[in-house]
């Protein structure tokens, strides 16, 4: 008699379990992933709309007679084009991309398109990974990404150099949109493990922003589906279409499965939306250096999509940096008072890095006890020692010239299982 009175109690339970879960599920909106951040400043986001308009740039076959132009145009001088390389240029290798002069801004900017959805050479990348395939640096990244910038890399080497050289006081900067994204991320971290090859250009001139990113390595937009989507990039499409398969893992689980794939660094989530309430808002920006809460769901939602569009993205952008901008000027900040804000925000920043790395370390996060060679933690700790011991390695290098694909060959063992390994860089006495 107690066991077939139990059976009901049994599911009752079950089913308001489930009942329990789909609500929270329903109900999680873009505004929890980063409700506990603080808001971006306009010194700090000021790049940004400017970097999308680079990348929508690369969609024009030709800039002198652009066919379609963002609000204010591209605010690109077509003579300050250094090259711009297309799908017959890379061979399918990588994604097309473009090299600017911005003498403006004192910066050289390396520009790479989003994914094409009837290039099947994207696709061809975009696939190019199995989960854990790829090892870098203690981590793990995504294997076709990481080819395509070698690929990009050794193409481009020489002028890269060259830009640098001839203008020591500009920063280098690769940025991209969504498969682009990637392949400047990993652009960025294979030029940073290797600035020699680049004339030993110092790490703090080098940059990147990644605009709706894969899972890697940045700016994303309120529901934007691909930052959310779970790793193996190969289920990029099963996971939008059923995207309640890792809401049963517990996140902590997931933060210290070393496999998995995600966006570190500093994130600017573009907030325009609210939940319940109809049309579009005055966006926000807000932005932190998070570990936990990394977007792990998606978001269901009929934006998820047309966030990702790297047009919306910019007008939104610029939108916010208008906003910052005008209350900044209704404020009427005193000059000496916006120093003193910088430097204040440059503070809070460096406590937000360390703040994230101890969180990482609670979670036993992989990687989080290794030094940091990108600047997210350990910016103001290298300095001079970091250059020497990178001119001291390039010296006892090979004088032959060396391609950037087995560059990345020659930085990597094969462990017992066959996966790709980082080498120990060898001790200097």
């Amino acid at each position: 008699m107690s066991i077939v009175c139990g059976l009901p109690l049994l599911e009752c339970v079950y089913c308001l379990a489930c009942a329990r879960w789909a609500w929270k599920r329903c109900l999680h909106t873009a505004g929890h992933d980063s409700e506990t951040w603080g808001l971006a400043s306009a010194e700090e986001f000021e790049p940004v709309p400017r970097i999308c308009r680079y990348i929508l740039a690369v969609y024009e076959d030709d800039l002198r007679y652009p066919l379609w132009e963002p609000p204010g145009g591209y605010g690109i001088n077509p003579d300050c084009l250094i090259l711009k390389r297309t799908y017959e240029d890379t061979h399918g290798r990588a994604p097309p991309y473009f090299l600017y002069l911005d003498h403006d801004h004192a910066d050289i900017v390396l520009a790479v398109r989003g994914l094409n959805m009837v290039k099947e050479s994207d696709y061809a990348v975009l696939l190019d990974n199995k989960l854990g395939q790829r090892k870098f640096d203690g981590g793990y990244v995504h294997n076709g990404l990481l080819k395509a910038a070698g690929w990009v890399l050794d193409k481009e080497c020489d002028i890269l150099r060259e830009l640098v050289e001839k203008y020591p006081n500009y920063t280098l900067t690769f940025t991209g949109h969504s498969l682009g994204s990637g392949v400047a991320a990993l652009l960025t971290m294979v030029v940073v493990q290797n600035r020699d090859r680049l004339g030993n250009i110092d790490r703090t001139r080098v940059r990147c922003y990644a605009i709706a990113p894969a899972r890697l390595i940045s700016v994303l937009k309120q529901d934007d589906f691909l930052p959310r989507t779970a790793t193996p990039l190969e289920d990029i499409f099963k996971s939008v279409f059923w995207c309640m398969r890792d809401t049963c893992i517990p996140e902590e689980k997931m933060l210290r499965d070393p496999r998995r794939l995600y966006a570190p660094g500093r994130l600017y989530h573009i907030i325009e939306r609210k939940p319940f309430r109809c049309g579009r808002f005055p966006p926000v920006v807000r932005t932190a250096v998070p570990v936990d809460g990394r977007f792990e769901h998606i978001v269901l939602s009929c934006n998820a999509t047309s966030d990702h569009a790297i047009i919306w993205i910019e007008r939104e952008a610029q939108t916010a940096l208008d906003l910052m901008l005008e209350n900044d000027s209704i404020m009427e900040i005193p000059v000496k008072q916006k120093m003193e804000r910088q430097e204040t925000l440059a503070r809070e920043h460096t406590e937000e890095y360390k703040a994230a790395l101890q969180r990482a370390v609670t979670l036993s996060v992989p990687h989080a006890y290794s030094p940091s060679a990108y600047g997210t933690f350990d910016e103001h700790d290298e300095g001079e020692n970091s250059d020497k011991s990178s001119s001291m390695g390039s010296s006892k290098r090979s004088t032959k010239k060396e391609t950037w694909d087995e560059l990345i060959e020659r930085l990597f063992d094969r462990d017992e299982s066959g996966h790709m390994v980082l080498k120990k860089p060898p001790s200097v006495d």
